[in-house]
């Protein structure tokens, strides 16, 4: 499986313009620019890569749980959960120094102990947990001037 996303940006870093699009077209020509990355909370401007991290973050470690309470024989009736990626400003640039997972579930005659170990092997065992761990990135480039 391929899964392909696409940024298109314009201008300079801090004054440009950018948009992001996925291939399924869940989201296409969403903005995103330096004042949504740095300096905008709500929203309002675009998204950022963080918040997208964040999302397929959430996304694929409440999956992952699921497989893993499935595997034992529960149903959960709600998982809940919140990744908040940490960027930060450092002496290089910025750098993204932590993702808190905060996990909220429901799953009825299970232990908190099991649904705790559970959620441990998730997160250290979903795929976008894996890629942000460190993964080999390749890069292949075309350019014209």
């Amino acid at each position: 499986m391929k899964r392909k996303a696409t940024a298109v940006w314009k201008g300079t870093g801090k004054d440009g313009k950018g948009s992001l699009s996925s291939s399924n077209k869940f989201f296409d020509n969403t903005p995103y620019s330096a004042q949504s990355r740095f300096e905008n909370e709500d929203g309002k401007l675009g998204t950022n890569p963080e918040e997208l991290i964040a999302a397929a973050h959430a996304g694929c470690f409440s999956m992952a749980l699921s497989f893993q309470i499935d595997g034992k024989g529960y149903t959960a009736e709600e998982l809940n959960t919140v990744a908040t990626v940490v960027l930060e400003k450092e002496e290089a640039g910025f750098s993204i120094t932590g993702i808190n997972l905060e996990l909220t579930g429901k799953v009825p005659g299970m232990e908190k102990e099991e649904f705790e170990k559970l959620a441990k092997i998730a997160k250290d065992n979903c795929p976008v947990s894996k890629a942000l761990n460190a993964v080999p990135i390749s890069l292949s480039v075309e350019f014209s001037s």
